[in-house]
């Protein structure tokens, strides 16, 4: 008798079998929320939320704000939202552009449904978060990186090192600027290169910049947003988590071609049916009343920058870039083979919470990351301790 189940593929879909947990979340699940621990492992600070912006939702819940609203963000937060940008780039983003799916990460991932399927090719610019390689992966696109280049000058993309990675079947680039972990901005001109080569051979590029705000020689980075037509292959990926400290609120948006306002409707009713209602009043707040507060972390991120410099700009074992953008350090360690190993280690020994260069993409091993949004004496100490254990362990 023939077997009905020959020549087909396991029940459930092998690019979901293959994924596995984060190096971030691996190292930080075995002591999560463990008093002891100053945590550098996540990207965020322990600064809560401003009570301007918790108020709104409060506000919000108590008129009973909780029912369905238009899949694509209510239409008081996509206007605050088009308020926002058209003031801090100087441009006229069209309503129909904008989506509110949830959290950025969602919006990512509903980035990738519109880009990619099985067979196609993405090329992503890391190092970078691990999870955009799981988003990509999971559409059955083969995934392949670019790496940037650690120069005396910091960090760098090499934009013929991108062109030589192009494949016939490449659908999608994805590109983090500023960058997640090594604190890259993309130049004006290189984004109109990268712009210009998506706009020939017909990709579409994915650009997060949800580190727009966190930035410390000018009020915000170069967006795309500046150069992009309302129809370009083009899809800007921006939320509330870092510049506002609402990292567990989980709502960000996107700026899509206009003749796709349809299908974010229709994707983000099927991944979510759209942001939880009273969260989005968390936002106009935020966009509306919060520049001041903007200010003040960009300030304090700052100073956490000087503080991460003087431990370890000079150390003779530590060779590390000064980031432009962002809130991480990205130091590589001379010697190290095994990042895991490292900030585990790390943990066990000193209470520091890191993360592990490795899961940051390929040719990161020696490196670990760590982010400077703490408060400062918290990190002068966790750096302390973590100086301390470079020179024990030579």
């Amino acid at each position: 008798m023939n077997d009905p189940r020959a020549g087909r593929r396991p029940p459930f879909r092998p690019e979901i079998e293959l994924l596995e947990q984060n190096g971030i979340t691996g190292v930080a699940f075995k002591r999560l929320h463990d008093p002891d621990v100053i945590p550098l492992w996540f990207g965020e600070g322990d600064c809560p939320t401003p009570p301007f912006i918790r108020q709104a939702t409060k506000a919000a819940l108590d008129e009973g704000n909780t029912f369905y609203n238009h899949t694509r963000g209510c239409q008081e937060l996509r206007d605050a939202i088009k308020v926002y940008l058209d003031g801090l780039y100087g441009v006229d983003v069209h309503p129909d552009r904008i989506s509110v799916p949830g959290s950025a990460m969602l919006g990512i991932t509903i980035a990738a449904q519109f880009a990619l399927s099985s067979g196609d090719h993405a090329l992503v610019v890391s190092p970078v978060w691990p999870n955009i390689y799981n988003v990509f992966q999971v559409t059955g696109a083969d995934v392949s990186h670019v790496r940037q280049r650690q120069t005396p000058e910091g960090w760098r993309l090499d934009l013929e090192d991108l062109r030589a990675e192009i494949r016939p079947n490449t659908q999608a680039i994805f590109v983090n600027s500023p960058c997640n972990p090594t604190g890259w901005i993309m130049r004006r001109a290189e984004q109109r290169e990268l712009l210009d080569l998506c706009r020939e051979r017909g990709l579409v590029l994915i650009a997060d910049e949800v580190y727009h705000r966190t930035v410390f020689d000018a009020p915000v980075a170069p967006s795309f947003l500046e150069i992009a037509d309302d129809e370009d292959p083009v899809i800007v990926v921006n939320g509330f988590s870092k510049a506002w400290a609402m990292t567990g609120w989980r709502i960000g948006w996107v700026v899509a071609p206009r003749r796709h306002a349809v299908q974010w409707a229709a994707l983000s009713e099927c991944f979510n049916t759209g942001t939880a209602v009273f969260t989005q009043h968390s936002g106009i707040a935020a966009l509306t009343e919060g520049e001041d507060f903007v200010r003040e972390l960009q300030a304090q991120y700052s100073r956490g920058r000087d503080i991460v410099d003087h431990y370890l700009k000079d150390h003779p074992r530590v060779r590390y870039s000064t980031p432009e953008g962002a809130f991480y350090g990205f130091p590589e360690v001379e010697g190290l083979r095994d990042s895991l190993a490292f900030v585990e280690d790390v943990l066990e020994q000193t209470n520091v919470g890191l993360a592990p260069g490795f899961t940051f993409g390929p040719g990161n091993e020696s490196y670990f990351r760590l982010c400077f949004a703490q408060s400062h004496d918290r990190l002068e100490r966790a750096l302390g301790g973590v100086v301390q254990y470079i020179e024990r362990h030579g």
